[in-house]
């Protein structure tokens, strides 16, 4: 309606006078002057400037919005106290709408299709297209929450590379005009998994809301259990590195993992797991080689399976600490 309004012929609506008014102001005539004049005397100022703005929002010429805009910034100069929040969101609307109107892109939303879809799922479309760098574009300009917008993003493309595991540079499409793409790459043919990996963290970093198990995960569905160790290895939280260690049968490297945390109870969870694992020769053997674990083990056993402690001190040859549990057992 607003478009409507400002371009049909002989339009005497304020937007179409404050546009005229813009354009002569352009060719420093003075009927500038005069069409402001009209407009002020009608009191009609502030809604031709918005008017302006509505009709830049549904129209797809860059030139046509660019002319509209430029309406309504010289009309706000005569206008006192206009919130300028409508003119700077339609700025920033018609600049992600012109990005992927491109003909590269080629989703051509109108402006009410936008508002309804949201930047959310707009964003979740370029992801599934694969265009990474101009949806890492979008959210930065918008000032998107990492987790809502780079973080999830890079997830997305952290897996897709595992996924895919070829070589190649993520697509350079955008205009320049408008959101530039970012120039990430990741060569990954004829690589090994450690430098599939490191350059994957290369990417990612520290970015808040990136899990790494989580991507660690896709690899190993994907019959890339080497892959997704090394990514464990980027995992800050032993939390979420142990049971993905535990499900990909890498259970003495859990262990290890385990005990660097500190965490006792998740240190118990990959001993029993080890337990109904592995034969009772083998499990005592590895237990032998992690000290730590062997005596959170002894401290379950002492509580819980007297008779398994004893076979561990026979395990040990550690006749003090025999002959002290059956002089114990015999006041039980």
């Amino acid at each position: 309606e607003a478009s409507q309004e400002i371009f049909k012929i002989a339009s005497m609506a304020p937007g179409a006078l404050l546009l005229e008014a813009q354009k002569e102001y352009e060719k420093e005539s003075q009927k500038a002057d005069e069409y402001l004049r009209e407009i002020k005397d009608q009191k009609l100022l502030p809604e031709a400037v918005s008017q302006c703005i509505e009709a830049a929002g549904y129209e797809h010429e860059p030139d046509t919005q660019k002319s509209l805009l430029r309406a309504a910034s010289f009309g706000k100069c005569f206008v006192d106290a206009f919130p300028p929040e409508s003119f700077v969101r339609m700025c920033q609307d018609l600049r992600v709408l012109n990005a992927v109107r491109d003909y590269q892109i080629g989703i051509p939303l109108t402006f009410t299709q936008y508002k309804r879809l949201t930047i959310e799922v707009l964003l979740d479309r370029l992801v599934l297209r694969r265009l990474y760098p101009l949806a890492i574009r979008i959210c930065e300009y918008l000032r998107l929450s990492e987790i809502q917008g780079v973080s999830r993003i890079l997830a997305h493309w952290a897996c897709y590379k595992v996924r895919r595991h070829l070589g190649g540079v993520l697509p350079d499409r955008g205009r320049a005009e408008t959101l530039p793409p970012v120039p990430l790459q990741v060569q990954q043919k004829d690589k090994s998994d450690e430098e599939v990996a490191h350059a994957i963290n290369q990417k990612l970093g520290d970015t808040p809301g990136i899990s790494y198990s989580e991507i660690a995960a896709r690899a190993y569905d994907c019959g890339r259990t080497e892959l997704a160790i090394k990514l464990l290895e980027y995992e800050p939280r032993s939390g979420e590195q142990v049971p993905l260690l535990l499900k990909m049968k890498r259970s003495k490297l859990a262990l290890s993992k385990a005990i660097e945390s500190g965490d006792t109870d998740l240190v118990y969870t990959v001993v029993l797991h080890l337990k109904n694992e592995l034969n009772r020769g083998t499990f005592f053997m590895t237990l032998q080689n992690q000290p730590v674990a062997l005596s959170l083990y002894r401290q379950f056993c002492k509580h819980q399976e007297r008779e398994t402690l004893k076979d561990l001190y026979n395990q040990d040859d550690n006749h003090q600490e025999l002959g002290n549990f059956h002089v114990h057992s015999s006041y039980s």
